[in-house]
């Protein structure tokens, strides 16, 4: 008999225009490498069945994760196996890699429209649920809302969205959804973002939630596959590591105290900042996400939760949180468009 998680997964509602989704989500993109070696499509695809048949429902991807879109390719090859209408798909434009290490982004309506049908055509879907602008492309206006008059995309989502972007953006078209890095080492957006969300009726998708996996041990407790774009990472090399270590000892301690892993506490501190909060953990072995599943089953009070926080003081971690070629177009740098 096949094996099904016995922690019942729960959903949540993200955002106000009507999308449900599993209350922990799945990152795709490591399954095409970028932070780990690739993996084949046959495994690729076996994960996320098997993170379905666990009660994950909602699953991420992007047009730039893999080479030549691998990951979109191999996510529409695992769709087959499941029940489309039972899945919430994600995908995302905007970002372009012309080299290794080097981004560019770009967001006019043509090119929006072109990378709308070309991942509709690898995915191998009708629809896609949530579609985000990657990175916000400030020299022209935001969105095109026309793909959801279509039908070919039912929400629309903004990730790395500076608050005058989000607020312009909402007022043209409903926004449902901001992808943004969240964890216990990143927590810039509890200034701002979020209150705002909060405030417009927008989800919260944390990405990153383990800190690239940090707080899995990564670069701690085990070595940087090679190849990996953590090796050029801020937080991850020199001094910068070193001192983080320390914090990630720290943290393994309070994790002991209660009784679960490292990337469990992790994980529940942030689920446990609000029900419209969903990381999207992402793994490539099948022990590492029942371990992402069992987060949901700490149970934290207001006095853990600010242990928690205190064990990881954000003036004590060491490095930028993104790469130098990629930071420019975070949320804190970026520039709203003149105009809609």
């Amino acid at each position: 008999m096949e094996h099904k998680s016995q922690i019942q997964v729960p959903r949540a509602k993200l955002g106000t225009q009507g999308l449900e989704v599993s209350r922990l989500g799945f990152g795709c993109g490591g399954l095409s490498g970028m932070l780990n070696a690739p993996l084949s499509h046959d495994v690729g695809c076996s994960i996320i069945k098997e993170a379905f048949d666990k009660g994950i429902t909602f699953f991420d991807t992007s047009d730039i994760y893999g080479d030549s879109h691998d990951n979109e390719i191999m996510i529409g090859k695992a769709l087959k196996q499941l029940p489309r209408e039972q899945v919430q798909l994600a995908t995302k434009f905007g970002i372009t890699m012309p080299e290794f290490g080097h981004f560019v982004v770009r967001g006019t309506p043509e090119y929006v429209r072109e990378c709308c049908e070309a991942s509709l055509k690898r995915l191998d879907v009708d629809y896609i649920d949530l579609y985000y602008q990657h990175r916000v492309d400030t020299s022209v206006p935001i969105e095109d809302t026309k793909l959801v008059e279509e039908g070919k995309v039912k929400y629309i989502g903004l990730s790395e969205a500076s608050v005058d972007t989000l607020k312009r953006a909402h007022a043209l078209h409903p926004i449902t959804a901001v992808q943004m890095e969240y964890s216990l080492w990143t927590r810039e957006i509890e200034e701002d973002i979020i209150p705002l969300c909060r405030e417009l009726g927008i989800g919260i998708v944390g990405y990153s939630p383990l800190g690239h996996g940090f707080f899995g041990g990564k670069a701690v407790v085990e070595s940087l596959p090679e190849g990996s774009l953590l090796t050029m990472h801020p937080r991850f090399t020199g001094e910068n590591l070193e001192k983080n270590k320390i914090l990630y000892g720290r943290f393994a301690n309070l994790a002991a105290k209660h009784a679960c892993t490292p990337p469990q506490l992790a994980l529940a501190w942030l689920l446990h900042q609000g029900d419209d909060v969903v990381p999207i953990p992402g793994t490539t072995r099948i022990k590492n996400l029942d371990d992402n599943i069992g987060s949901l089953t700490v149970k934290l009070t207001q006095e853990d939760l600010k242990e928690i926080s205190d064990a990881i003081p954000i003036d004590e971690v060491t490095g930028e949180r993104e790469l130098a070629s990629i930071a420019k177009y975070s949320y804190k740098s970026a520039n709203t468009p003149t105009k809609i």
